[in-house]
């Protein structure tokens, strides 16, 4: 009994000191400015594998030029066609006016061509990693081993293929929501871009870190979790990679990069969840059931 008396406060003050370095962690959290930025270097920090792997990061090139080349095809067949797609959706104009008919059908062209440019836009990292899908494995396990302290297992093909189906239809949703956004009056010219820049960046970090979280047997619903505790993280790196699939050739060049930028971002959100757990360890009162338990 005296013993424990003895104790006591010693416990208390290990306690209060813990609480107190939990309490600086907390006020030490980076802002919101410099989580985006830190997600943003995460892709420029993909680039040093060029340095150790060139190999494996240049056949990681090959899968999004021939998607970009798909693309690039599709847009080009509908662009030559326009004119009948145009006429075939919108049969009522044959009776009008010519000016009131080709006016109708030119605005039926241009909604057309916007709405098959932001499903690409949406959809282009999914196709890309399916198709590409051996490539960026050897990509990702060259930058989980060089990182160390992981064992990469197989991954399913059949499951990854079925995740990324329901992301391809995540982005028709979030291409939907960006149209409807760019249609809004006035303010639709800023807000439609916007909405596209962080819809797809949130989309392509979650297409990108899909592989690593699955190594890890981690779900869909734990993998949510963890990217939800930092958002402006992923979205940082998401849209950073966006924008540079934006420049003519970016995506080829960038893709591979991305790939490695993803496995960082992996782990920092694992390793942050590792230590919020570990300061929830340390707050919790200790000693109580032994001192419960004492007679």
């Amino acid at each position: 009994m005296a013993r424990d008396r003895a104790s006591a406060p010693r416990q208390r003050d290990r306690r209060d000191r813990r609480d107190r370095r939990v309490e600086r962690q907390g006020r030490s959290r980076p802002g919101v400015v410099a989580e985006l930025l830190g997600g943003a270097r995460l892709l420029w920090r993909g680039f040093g594998l060029w340095r150790t792997r060139p190999g494996v990061m240049a056949l990681g090139m090959v899968p999004a030029a021939i998607v970009l080349a798909v693309v690039v095809l599709a847009v080009s067949l509908l662009a030559a066609n326009l004119s009948g797609i145009a006429a075939w959706l919108t049969p009522f104009a044959d009776a009008w006016g010519e000016a009131e008919r080709e006016f109708v059908r030119g605005a039926a062209g241009a909604i057309v061509v916007v709405g098959v440019l932001v499903l690409a836009f949406y959809t282009f990292t999914t196709l890309t990693l399916i198709v590409g899908d051996p490539f960026y494995e050897r990509i990702w396990r060259r930058a989980e081993t060089d990182l160390g302290d992981f064992e990469p297992a197989p991954v399913g093909f059949w499951r990854s293929v079925g995740e990324s189906v329901l992301l391809v239809l995540r982005a028709v949703g979030y291409g939907l929501l960006t149209f409807a956004a760019g249609l809004v009056p006035v303010v639709g010219s800023v807000l439609g871009p916007v909405t596209g820049a962080l819809l797809g960046g949130h989309l392509l970090a979650r297409e990108l870190t899909q592989r690593p979280f699955q190594a890890r047997g981690l779900r869909g619903d734990a993998r949510r979790r963890l990217l939800r505790g930092s958002r402006a993280r992923e979205l940082g790196f998401g849209v950073m990679t966006q924008l540079c699939f934006l420049v003519p050739g970016g995506a080829i060049v960038v893709m591979p990069a991305a790939v490695v930028g993803s496995t960082l971002l992996a782990r920092e959100l694992l390793g942050r969840a590792a230590a919020r757990d570990a300061a929830t360890m340390t707050t919790q009162p200790e000693g109580g059931a032994a001192s419960g338990a004492s007679p």
